[in-house]
Formats: structure tokens, C-alpha cells, sequence
């Protein structure tokens, strides 16, 4: 739909039993999260926060809350920016099939950001940072943080809004050192497209200017997320995708505005200019941790007449930025394969906290002349696919042959572990890259974004049956006399707590001396854990503690491992440590108080009866 303003959009929603008013006050540290998080858990509506404790903007979240909604906002205009992305990955499509793609142009056309300041909404009114809502969703948080936000930042060599970067990076408003209302914290690396802005202006010697737009259209937050093919732009992809024209003027400061945002929080970032920002709860499930980030200077907080302050909750997966990412997948869906040659899909798991771990499909047309089939195409780009973007901050890359199974899936988690297993040479199909870079919010490594990866790949004929369950006579040594199947040959196995890793060392010479001469080959995986039960409840359960909870090259061993010409293996059972260890990040819990209050909700009578 064309929505002019993010009111125009909760307006269509609740009319269509799409979106609930919550009319009594709510307070902003962690209970409007914990109501979020409830209803997001029972595929709720989204959520119209009218009462605000300490604020007088009502905010919404869980707009994108489940795919069948946000397909339901852009019920118009999906089809067509799908035709869009297609076509820029591959422009003759529009000569060979011009009938097909005759709507394109209009699409384009729409696309086109539109300089327009003249009677703007946002230009209602100006407010403070204090006088926003300051919604806190997790007990550790270092303040309150803009979760939905839309950061605005344009190139000093090519100023200009056709050049310029929107993305989506967290925003700290209060707490720690920052002074109220003057100081904001911003978080983002230098790589990203904010960051390589900022090292260009400050090469030069001036700030960056930087605008914050939070709320407007639905287009425009989806924009800022989006892995847009080279040359895109955001605001011309936002304005394609709301069927609306990006619309935006220059302040008298200078400052981009966008002139459909509810709010626009303006200001500079000046060289060398950092403090801490964090804690933050996030989606891998923990907190990262308080570090120094760009420091910005506050200038002017514009807001509309009907403002309506939009957030989200981030935490361990599933949630919104899920759905967020199951819509952005059905847009670009075969962009990336398009991209590496030989790739058919490419599956970052959610479950596991997205970047920990990839799944994906390839061919492997290599030699086929050769009597066993193995590993090499799809090793070529397991390579292309570690180094591509956002999929770069992966751990763990585990990658199988088309030609083995055509119809093996990367969304089955189960099952594409289980076709993995049943093929891998654990003597030879293991490939790490260590002391290499991992994602910043990751605390699996040893130093922040600093860790290791592994791309495991596995081609051929299957190898073994897996175990479904274990034999009478199977036992392990104290103290891992606690163990619990996963699911087929993966066994989960408590150990006690983590204590060093020459520790370890000791620990898994134990498991080696009882394993080493037994028959295994049916249960090629264990998973060294705290809790084997827990592991062993879900399937989501055993990705999110293995792949979050452990770093490749210090957390990987194996019985009967031998390093051969630099490569290591094993030739028994692989383990992985995913144990809490001393420097990992606290996972986030939620305040039982506040649950509570939640709970109350949900009774006869309360604004969630029925939600949750």
C-alpha cells in the first residue's frame, strides 16, 4: 500500500484485525517488551502502545511481527519490486520477455526520491531526547535504545541523496556517560556503509553530519535493512516498495530530513569523538557487552503532528527480525546464488542467531570421472560464500552437493544436518580459518570480533547409518555419564562447567582414551554442553547453544585426531565444546516481576485476553 504516514499504516492494520490498542499506561522499562515479546510468541497483532509512562507519543511494535502481515502491508506493490530486483541482478530479462516486464517502469519511476520540503508534516514540532519514549527491553540494558531506527548519512566526496547510505544501526539515547539530551551513542562498524562515510569525513577533518528517522511508512525501516545489489539505493528501493516517492528536504543546518518520518533526530559525529554504548540485549540470545562506539552530538529532534514512536524487541530468535528477514528473503530470494557460480541456495539459520551458522546447497561437477566422490567445487565456494557481505561473519559453514540429493532443503534444519552426517569424512572435510574476524556482537571468540571460522563440506555417496538411538552396552566416563540423543547421530553430552581451556584439554583426553578403539560410526557428533536436556529439547535448542556457545578453532576436537600437513581430523566421533565459557557474554533473562504484570494482561478482562 501507498501509505503516506506510519498513523496511515496502524490505521489500515487495525481495520483489518491487524493491530490492538493498549489503552492503560505501560511502562517503558521492560514491560512494553514483555508484552511484546508475549504477543510476538502467539503470532499476535501489532501492538498500539496509547499511554507511555513518562512520554506523551504513543509507539507501536510487532508490525512485522509475522510474514503474513508484513506481506499484508505491501499487499500492492510486493509482485512488482520483486520484478524490480530481478531485473537489476539480470537487465536483459526486460529485451528477451518486454511484456512481462512492461509494469517495471513505473515501478522505477515511483523509485525516485522526491525533494520536497514545502508543508511537511515532520516539521510539526520540535522535542527532546528525554521527552521521547524510553523504552528499555532487557534488565542489563546500558539506557534506553532506538530499536526500529532508519540512520541517515551521506558521502562527503558525493554529497547527494542518490549516493547517500540509510541503514539500520542501534541507538543508545541515555545512560551511561552520555549527557542527556545533548549525547547520543551510535553502534556500527567501519565497514558498513555509515562507517566508511565517517572515515571518508573524517580523513578530511569534519564531522559527519547524520540524520535518525524512526517511524514513517513501513517501506522505510525495510529499506534500511535490505541487501540491496550494488548501485541500489535505500531511498529509491523504500520509495519503489511504498509505491510513494522517498520525500525529503535539507534543513537550515544541513541535515537530511525525511519528510514522511515521525520523528528525525539530527547531529554530527566529529573525529575521534567516542564513549561506551551498552549494554545491549541481542539477537544472538546474550548481551554485547559495553565497548566504545561514535559519539553524536544532538542538534534538533523534529516530530509530526500524530507521532508514533516504533520499536522492536531484539533478543534471542525467533523474533520480529525474523519475520523481517523471511519477507526481505521472499524479495531477493535467488539474488545471492545469482551472485557466486555454482551456489543453488544459501540459508543463514535463524535459530542459531542468523551469522553463527549457514547452511548451503552447491554443485560439485568437479571431476566427475572419479570413482569416489568428494569435496572440491563446493569447497571453491564455500570460499566465495565466506566472503560475501553480511554472510562473512558466519562460524560455522556447512555446505552439500546438489547432485546428492536434489530435493535436501537448507530450511530443514533436521534434515540437512542429517544428509551432512551421513556423508562427512571427519578426516578430511573439515577447513578452518582461524585468528579471522567474526561478527562484533559474537562473544564465542577470545577478543571482540575476533575469532574463528570452519566450512564443512560434505559430497558423495552416503557413508553410515545414524544412530536414532543408543545401544545397551553404550557408557561414557565420569564425570560424562550424563548424555541424551539429539536427533540421529548426534549425542548431547553434560560436562562439568567450563574452567580453561588447558582444562579442556584434559577433559577430552579422558573422552578420547574411552572412545578411541569402540565403534562409533553412527554417532558422529557430540556436543559437549551444561545441560544435555536442554540441547536435546528442540532442535533450536541444540543449533542455538552449539553455534553461539562455541568458537571453531579453540572449541572443536575429536577422538582420534591427527593434524597431517597442516590439515586437522579425526577419525572417530567430532565434539564441540558449547559450554559457558568465562569470557561469553551473559544470556538474557527476562524480569520475573514484570512477567507477572504480563501475565495479568492475559486474563479475563485484560488488554491481552485471548493474545496470550
Amino acid at each position: 500500500m501507498g501509505y503516506k504516514s506510519l498513523a496511515e499504516c496502524v490505521s489500515d492494520l487495525e481495520k483489518n484485525g491487524h493491530l490492538i490498542r493498549i489503552k492503560e499506561e505501560v511502562d517503558p522499562y521492560l514491560q512494553a517488551a514483555a508484552i511484546h515479546l508475549r504477543v510476538f510468541e502467539n503470532e499476535g497483532p501489532a501492538i498500539l502502545f496509547e499511554n507511555i509512562k513518562g512520554s506523551k507519543f504513543p509507539a507501536v511494535s510487532n508490525l512485522f511481527g509475522t510474514l503474513e502481515r508484513s506481506k499484508f502491508m505491501f499487499r500492492d506493490t510486493l509482485d512488482a519490486i520483486k520484478t524490480l530486483v530481478d531485473l537489476k541482478s539480470d537487465p536483459l530479462k526486460a529485451v528477451r520477455n518486454p511484456l512481462k516486464y512492461a509494469g517495471a517502469g513505473m515501478t522505477a519511476l515511483s523509485a525516485l526520491p522526491w525533494k520536497k520540503g514545502f508543508n511537511s508534516p515532520v516539521k510539526y514540532g520540535k522535542t527532546s531526547i528525554s521527552a521521547l519514549p524510553q523504552i528499555v527491553n532487557w534488565p542489563m540494558d546500558g539506557g534506553p535504545f532506538v530499536t526500529m531506527p532508519q540512520v541517515y548519512t551521506e558521502d562527503i566526496d558525493k554529497p547527494g541523496i542518490m549516493n547517500a547510505n540509510l541503514g539500520m544501526y542501534r541507538i543508545q539515547l541515555g545512560g551511561n556517560e552520555y549527557i542527556q539530551d545533548e549525547e547520543i551513542g551510535l553502534h556500527y562498524q567501519l565497514h558498513r556503509g555509515i562507517g566508511v562515510h565517517q572515515t571518508k569525513a573524517n580523513a578530511k577533518g569534519k564531522a559527519l553530519k547524520v540524520s535518525i528517522f524512526v517511524g514513517g511508512p513501513p517501506a522505510h525501516p525495510l529499506a534500511a535493512v535490505m541487501p540491496l545489489p550494488e548501485g541500489l539505493s535505500e531511498m529509491t528501493f523504500a520509495g519503489a516498495l511504498g509505491n510513494r516517492r522517498f520525500r525529503y528536504f535539507y534543513d537550515s543546518e544541513g541535515f537530511c530530513i525525511s519528510s514522511d518520518a515521525d520523528f528525525v533526530i539530527t547531529g554530527i559525529v566529529e573525529p575521534g569523538q567516542n564513549k561506551p554504548e551498552g549494554p545491549f540485549g541481542d539477537h544472538l540470545g546474550y548481551y554485547s557487552l559495553k565497548h566504545l562506539f561514535p559519539l553524536m552530538k544532538v542538534r534538533n529532534v523534529y516530530h509530526r503532528k500524530d507521532a508514533i514512536w516504533s520499536f522492536t524487541v531484539v533478543g534471542r530468535p525467533p523474533q520480529e527480525d525474523t519475520s523481517f528477514g523471511a519477507l526481505i528473503h521472499d524479495i531477493t530470494g535467488s539474488a545471492i546464488p545469482k551472485e557466486i557460480p555454482g551456489l543453488h541456495e544459501v540459508n543463514a539459520v535463524d535459530a542459531a542467531g542468523v551469522h553463527p551458522l549457514l547452511f548451503a546447497i552447491g554443485s560439485e561437477r568437479y571431476t566427475p570421472y572419479l570413482k569416489e566422490r568428494k569435496p572440491q567445487e563446493i569447497l571453491t565456494i564455500a570460499n566465495h560464500i565466506l566472503g560475501k557481505s553480511q554472510l562473512s561473519l558466519a562460524k560455522y559453514l556447512f555446505i552439500s552437493s546438489k547432485e546428492d540429493d536434489p530435493s535436501l532443503k537448507t530450511s530443514d534444519i533436521s534434515g540437512f544436518f542429517k544428509h551432512i552426517l551421513e556423508r562427512i569424512d571427519l578426516s578430511r572435510d573439515l577447513h578452518f580459518y582461524t585468528r579471522t574476524t567474526i561478527d562484533t556482537l559474537d562473544y564465542s571468540g577470545t577478543d571482540i570480533n575476533s575469532g574463528s571460522k570452519v566450512a564443512i563440506a560434505a559430497a558423495g555417496d552416503k557413508k553410515r547409518t545414524l544412530w536414532t538411538e543408543l545401544p545397551e552396552s553404550f557408557s561414557l566416563p565420569r564425570p560424562f555419564d550424563k548424555f541424551k540423543m539429539v536427533m540421529p547421530g548426534v549425542l548431547a553430552v553434560e560436562a562439568p562447567p567450563f574452567l580453561s581451556y588447558e582444562h579442556t584439554e584434559s577433559e577430552i583426553e579422558i573422552l578420547n582414551s574411552a572412545l578411541a578403539s569402540a565403534n562409533l560410526e553412527g554417532l558422529p557428533l557430540f556436543i559437549l554442553c551444561d545441560d544435555a536436556g536442554f540441547v536435546a529439547k528442540t532442535i533450536n535448542d541444540f543449533v542455538w547453544i552449539t553455534f553461539t556457545r562455541s568458537n571453531p578453532s579453540h572449541d572443536i576436537y575429536g577422538v582420534n585426531s591427527f593434524i597431517e600437513h597442516k590439515h586437522w581430523g579425526c577419525k572417530g566421533p567430532l565434539i564441540i565444546d558449547a559450554r559457558i565459557k568465562k569470557h561469553h557474554a551473559p544470556e538474557l533473562i527476562r524480569d520475573a516481576e514484570v512477567e507477572k504484570k504480563v501475565d495479568s494482561m492475559g486474563t479475563e478482562g485484560g488488554a491481552l485476553y485471548g493474545i496470550i
